[in-house]
Formats: C-alpha cells, sequence, structure tokens
C-alpha cells in the first residue's frame, strides 16, 4: 500500500505520470509462458539476437575501444569521430550535407526525443502528433505541453494528412512524425510530407514578420534503413531545402543495425537547437558509452558493412512481416474477420481482428480486452493493442512485431490461430 502522506511528496507531473501498459501485456505473456504455454510473443519493439545478431564490426570495434581504455566520459555533444561518421552516413544516405554543429549524439533516441521536447516546447505550449503513435503522450506530458492528437485509422495509412495538421499548425510549438511508423509498420507519403513541409515554411514566414516564435517538425526517422520492397524514405529537407531551419532527426543504431542495448543514437538539426538539446542532455548525463560511439563511427563509414547489414536486416525482417501478412490475410480471405495491412517498414505489421460480439466458450468477447486474452491463450499470439498507443479510437487494431520470432514461429502461431477462430465459429453457430 502507498503511504498517502509520502505520495503527496511527488510533484504533480509524477503522481500523473502513466507507466506502460505493453510492460503489463509483457507481464501477462511471461506467466503464461511459465504455465507451459506456447506463445509466439509479438509484443517486443526490441530484437533478438538469436535472429538479429549484431554487426560484427560493432562487437569488435567495442571490445577494442574498451581495451584501448575508452571508458571515460565522452565530449557531450558526442566524439568528433562519430560526430563526423554520422555527417558522413546521412550524406551517403539521405544525398544531404551538414556540419558538425548541427549533430549530437546521445544515449539513444529517447534521450533525444525528450531533449526535443524540452528544448522546444514550453509548458502550455501546443504539440501536434497523429494516433497512434510512440509515447508522444508521455513526453508532452513531461514537458507539461497541450497534446492535440489527430486520430488516423487505417484508410489514411496511420497518418494525420496535410489538411488535418494545417488546422492545427497556427498554434503549434512543435509537430511529431514519425515514418516509418511505430505501431503501424506504414510509411508517410512523399505527397504528404511535402505538403507538410510547404505548411511549415509558410506558416514560420508569418510567424517572422508577426514577431512570433517559430513552430518545429521533430522527424523521427529511426526505422528508416528498414523500409520494404520498393517503398522509399522520404526526407523532409530533401523535399523543402528551407526545412533545414526547422526540421530536429531523430535516428541511431538501435534498428538499423538491431543494437537497442548499444544506446547510441543521434540528432541532426538547427545549430542553436542542437546546442541547446546538448546542454539539457549534458545535465542529465544521458549520453552515449564512449566505447560504442568509437565502434558506431567505424561502422557508420564503412559502407561496404553498412550496406551488408541493411541486406541481411531487411531481408530478415521482410520474410517475417511477409509470412505474417500472407498467413492474416489468407485466413481474411476465408471469412475470418482479420485483415492487415501491407508492411511498408520498421519490424511491425499491423493486424485487425474484430471479434467483438463474438461467441468462446459459452462467453461473449465484448472489449478488446476480451479479444486479446481469446488470442493470447486460445492461439498463443500475443500483441499489442494500438490503444497502448493513444489510438482508443482503434480498438481492433494491433501491433505485431517480429523483432523476436522466426518464420517457422509464425507458421507455428498461423495452425494454432486458424484453430482458435474455428472454435469462435462453432460457438456463433450454435
Amino acid at each position: 500500500m502507498s503511504d498517502p502522506f509520502l505520495k503527496a511528496g511527488l510533484s504533480d507531473m509524477a503522481r500523473q505520470l502513466e507507466g506502460s501498459s505493453i510492460l503489463a501485456i509483457a507481464a501477462q505473456v511471461r506467466t503464461l509462458v511459465g504455465q507451459g504455454h506456447q506463445v509466439t510473443n509479438l509484443t517486443i519493439g526490441d530484437f533478438d539476437p538469436k535472429q538479429y545478431p549484431l554487426p560484427v564490426e560493432l562487437i569488435e570495434g567495442t571490445a577494442a575501444a574498451l581495451r584501448a581504455g575508452q571508458t571515460n566520459y565522452p565530449p557531450a555533444s558526442g566524439i568528433p569521430e562519430l560526430r563526423a561518421a554520422v555527417r558522413h552516413f546521412f550524406r551517403q544516405r539521405a544525398g544531404i550535407e551538414v556540419t558538425d554543429d548541427r549533430v549530437l549524439i546521445g544515449g539513444g533516441a529517447r534521450p533525444l526525443l525528450y531533449a526535443t521536447f524540452r528544448a522546444l516546447v514550453n509548458p502550455g505550449d501546443t504539440v501536434v502528433y497523429g494516433v497512434p503513435s510512440w509515447n508522444n503522450n508521455h513526453y508532452a506530458h513531461l514537458v507539461g505541453a497541450r497534446p492535440i492528437e489527430v486520430e488516423v485509422g487505417p484508410e489514411d495509412n496511420f497518418f494525420p494528412s496535410v489538411a488535418c495538421l494545417q488546422r492545427h499548425l497556427r498554434g503549434a510549438a512543435l509537430l511529431v512524425i514519425n515514418s516509418p511508423l511505430n505501431p503501424s509498420g506504414t510509411c508517410i507519403e512523399r505527397a504528404a510530407l511535402a505538403g507538410l513541409c510547404d505548411a511549415i515554411v509558410t506558416e514560420n514566414e508569418v510567424r517572422k514578420a508577426e514577431g512570433r516564435r517559430p513552430v518545429f517538425l521533430c522527424y523521427d526517422q529511426i526505422y528508416w534503413m528498414l523500409t520494404l520492397g520498393d517503398v522509399v524514405h522520404v526526407d523532409p529537407i530533401a523535399l523543402n531545402p528551407q526545412m533545414a531551419d526547422y526540421t530536429v532527426y531523430i535516428d541511431g543504431i538501435s534498428k538499423a543495425f538491431a543494437a537497442t542495448g548499444l544506446r547510441v543514437g543521434w540528432s541532426i538539426g538547427p545549430a542553436l537547437v542542437i546546442d541547446a538539446m546538448s546542454k539539457i542532455l549534458g545535465h542529465v548525463g544521458a549520453w552515449a558509452p564512449k566505447a560504442e560511439q568509437f565502434a558506431t563511427a567505424q561502422l557508420l563509414v564503412d559502407d561496404g558493412a553498412v550496406n551488408a547489414y541493411a541486406t541481411f536486416i531487411r531481408g530478415a525482417a521482410g520474410d517475417r512481416l511477409q509470412r505474417l501478412h500472407a498467413g492474416l490475410s489468407a485466413l481474411g480471405a476465408r471469412g475470418w474477420p482479420v485483415r492487415a495491412l501491407a508492411p511498408q517498414g520498421s519490424i511491425y505489421l499491423s493486424a485487425e481482428f474484430a471479434l467483438r460480439g463474438w461467441h468462446a466458450g459459452g462467453r461473449v468477447l465484448e472489449t478488446p480486452r476480451d479479444v486479446r486474452m481469446f488470442l493470447l491463450e486460445q492461439a498463443g499470439l500475443a500483441m499489442v493493442p494500438f490503444e497502448a498507443f493513444g489510438a482508443r479510437h482503434t480498438p481492433d487494431w494491433y501491433r505485431c512485431s517480429i523483432g523476436a520470432v522466426s518464420v517457422a514461429d509464425i507458421d507455428a502461431l498461423l495452425v494454432r490461430l486458424e484453430a482458435a477462430l474455428g472454435g469462435l465459429q462453432q460457438a456463433k453457430a450454435a
């Protein structure tokens, strides 16, 4: 039991901060696995190193740097070698040249996202983003922002239209776009991003004339190296060079190189913003480990190694996503209320299970939780509902992550899933 007196000592922000609902789902999965149930865990937004081993260059480079004594504090903005390597990586992969003062290294993407909010948003300022989205609601809460959540669905490819965003642009301090998107695995279209960039530039021309603060775009592209098939990642500055003054990129090695635990990320943005973010991270010590910085710097300038690993991880993730998409689509074609969007990027698939109102073992599946628990207990299918990403308007949609499963795991899951759905059909007919 919590002590009310001690609880009153917490800050208002801390008392109101919500924990992760994904962690609660993970606890349910662990319980079932502990009881001997066969579970295909599609909740994990991470990589199993047995399925996605790290690039050998990162392993050997980190070990070499540790042996060389690179174990003390790094510079607050990142070691010069890594900042130069990020510039090379950005030039080679995006075709855009940036200067050192526009590059900041941090301990993964999360501290950089927080620093972006903290550097650009005052308490009471408006932050605009689509839902579902990952953690924007929590970052807005941490800085005391007023969130405007634009509800989107499968018909929108889970991205807000330019028209929707423009309605809120006038009063906004920050817009946040993540593409490829966690949780949907979809990518923003070129025309949509181009229109948004044009709207931001136009809005800022008006604000400058009026003596008002500019609006910025936080462009989280942590999954951009994991686009699939013919999907092409689009870039704000490439579409509109004037966006260089108004865009903060979030990027790193966690997804492109399956290196989530190494904690190396970077931001690219306007020099004044990057300097402010560096000061913020410096005060909380959210630096990337120094040895891992040296290893990452060596990897990013090795174009052959980057190309080879990109081919591997895209193939591995793509095979699993396509297998899962094909299996769910086949169930839908056979009449089950199941469908999935074609995967475009990241390690996620959007899946719909419209099972509310169906009968299972004499009981009705009435709520999204009923459906999720039925699929977990009867099919061994563990997923995260889009509700966990702020999207209460899409109660039948789920994020399926293939980061910790094999193709064989997916095939076995699909067999169990069809059997579980067959039980629903018999119960409904009765």
